[in-house]
């Protein structure tokens, strides 16, 4: 007899297509390495994925599940307008969506026609760097990757739609946006490329803030060699981001639990 707090999801492999699978494979994936490597928040937040071939759905999680139990049948599909298109039987838990998650992802989607992939995290780093008035300083070669980084103003707990025009013009066209007393946001053209994001601005906020914890004056960049070094990470410059690391990871998962692909 099954407990009512287990979780028994059907496969859906064979029930939507190839792409669409691999899709799943690749965002449940980033689930379990967003919680490998410290930026998950039990089981708040979300990560979303564009669905291959559909102009009006995306992949997010059940919310209820925890990060480290997501797998690719678990993943909910969902319209641009809040409809659920599909998603597994739950049981008696009958988990659906997250509405902040759809008012964030969704509006991304929508604007960006090119993002494939939205992370939205709250770690208690990027949480500490949002709520700055200096915000994310460009005091390591890792944080000036993000020296034009966006800023997005507090404005509650997101759930009202009115939102979504100041989260997309603060957003514009670049990757990465800090969300002020809130957390952090990044997306890409692939799951791997908004992961490679989130993963280097985790790295940044961190070390700011062990910098400022030491209280001593910072060592000083001209304003000449940030400009360089941000070019430097821009796209043109250099392969797009994730696509070497991406297989590498989905082989640390496989030997660590390929429970993922299921």
């Amino acid at each position: 007899m099954t407990a009512p707090y287990e979780l028994q999801i059907s496969s859906m492999q064979g029930k939507c297509s190839d792409a669409e699978w691999q899709a799943r494979i690749d965002l449940a994936a980033c689930y379990r390495l967003v919680n490998l490597y410290g930026m998950s928040d039990m089981m708040a937040n979300h990560i979303s994925s564009r669905v291959p071939d559909e102009d009006d759905a995306f992949l997010i999680n059940a919310y209820g599940m925890m990060y480290e139990e997501i797998t690719a049948s678990s993943l909910i599909k969902v319209s641009h307008d809040g409809t659920i298109l599909s998603k597994p039987d739950f049981g008696p838990l009958d988990y659906g969506v997250n509405k902040a998650g759809y008012v964030i992802h969704s509006a991304v989607h929508e604007a960006r026609p090119e993002v494939g992939c939205v992370i939205h995290t709250h770690s208690w780093a990027s949480m500490a760097v949002s709520s700055l008035e200096c915000g994310l300083l460009p005091i390591t070669q890792t944080a000036m990757r993000f020296l034009k980084i966006g800023y997005h103003d507090y404005q509650g707990v997101v759930l009202d739609t009115a939102e979504q025009e100041s989260l997309i013009k603060d957003l514009g066209n670049g990757e990465a946006l800090i969300l002020r007393n809130h957390g952090a946001l990044t997306v890409g053209r692939t799951v791997g490329e908004a992961f490679n994001w989130m993963h280097r601005l985790e790295l940044a906020c961190r070390s700011q803030l062990a910098a400022m914890a030491c209280n001593t004056p910072f060592a000083k960049v001209s304003d000449e060699v940030l400009q360089d070094t941000w070019n430097n990470y821009q796209p043109g410059t250099r392969r797009p981001y994730g696509q070497m690391e991406w297989p590498a990871l989905l082989r640390k998962l496989d030997r660590l639990d390929p429970s993922y692909r299921s």
